[in-house]
């Protein structure tokens, strides 16, 4: 299957919500924000305000990074930086928080405050035990797990001191449904949400850490993937309660994808909501936890 990549139609559109701007004055970096979920997080943040360090990897998220920052400085009056910087390299991380406190800092005081920290940056690749490689396994961990870590050390000299702060870690129900092929994978989002449990005690005077855990996203890598995969979704989409598509709401293409794959998958605009939620003062009492982000795929608890 090949399908656009999925997003809502205009009347359903969560992204704005009632103008309120919880989040103005605030800075946010988002890992992972030229496409996807990253992007969508990223427009949903900044219509509440944010203003916002864009992170991307590769040469060509260049372009959709850029266009993306300036979309979001002309459409919500915020700072939007782009910064290119590997997430699964040693310096990578350190490098995204030295340039935007270089952007951000007042000219005067040189006061530089990260109030939002989004680990969204992400990679993956099925492999059966058998066929698992020591590079794909450093790949995966120094991307998903290492990356965050230096991320966080790199910013704590500038989190807020009155528990302010928000983390938000992207995991996966794939830490916790032991999917077929996901040794590595898996794996980097179990430690992840280990680590958001031990950060929201050690920086409890800080920020929240929350992770969420999303399942199938309708990305085009997600309607690019081989039917053996789709195959065995089914099952898994056909027992979660909020993916039933439904005709007239969801576009005729996904209504008819959906129903051959056992179920839709999320919006990209679904998955930031949750984000936003959590990165909200409303969500001060909130920490430590997992949050279910893939429509009771996965109940979390």
């Amino acid at each position: 299957m090949s399908f656009p990549e999925i997003t809502r139609t205009a009347s359903t559109n969560l992204i704005g919500g009632s103008g309120y701007r919880m989040l103005e004055g605030k800075v946010g970096i988002i890992t992972g924000a030229s496409r996807g979920i990253g992007a969508a997080i990223a427009q949903n943040l900044a219509s509440k305000g944010c203003s916002l360090v864009l992170n991307y990897t590769s040469d060509s998220s260049v372009k959709p990074t850029e266009d993306l920052a300036m979309q979001l400085q002309q459409q919500y009056g915020v700072n939007a930086l782009p910064i290119q910087a590997d997430m699964g390299s040693e310096s990578g991380p350190a490098h995204i928080v030295s340039v935007a406190k270089n952007h951000f800092q007042h000219p005067k005081t040189h006061k530089f405050q990260i109030d939002i920290l989004i680990n969204n940056a992400g990679v993956a690749k099925n492999q059966t035990v058998e066929k698992v490689d020591i590079e794909e396994f450093a790949r995966q961990y120094n991307v998903n797990v290492r990356g965050p870590l230096l991320l966080l050390q790199a910013a704590l000299p500038y989190l807020p001191h009155d528990r302010s702060g928000r983390i938000v870690n992207l995991s996966s129900v794939s830490s916790s449904l032991g999917y077929i092929g996901q040794t590595v994978y898996g794996g980097t989002k179990a430690a992840l949400e280990a680590m958001t449990r031990t950060w929201a005690r050690e920086l409890a005077e800080r920020a929240t850490v929350n992770a969420i855990n999303p399942g199938p996203v309708g990305t085009d890598m997600y309607w690019g993937s081989e039917p053996e995969f789709f195959e065995r979704m089914i099952p898994y989409l056909k027992t979660t309660p909020l993916a039933a598509p439904r005709e007239g709401v969801d576009s005729k293409e996904i209504f008819e994808a959906a129903k051959a794959a056992g179920g839709r998958p999320a919006y990209n605009e679904e998955i930031a909501g949750v984000v936003a939620m959590l990165c909200s003062p409303d969500a001060g009492w909130s920490t430590g936890g997992v949050v279910c982000a893939n429509g009771g795929m996965r109940f979390s608890y």
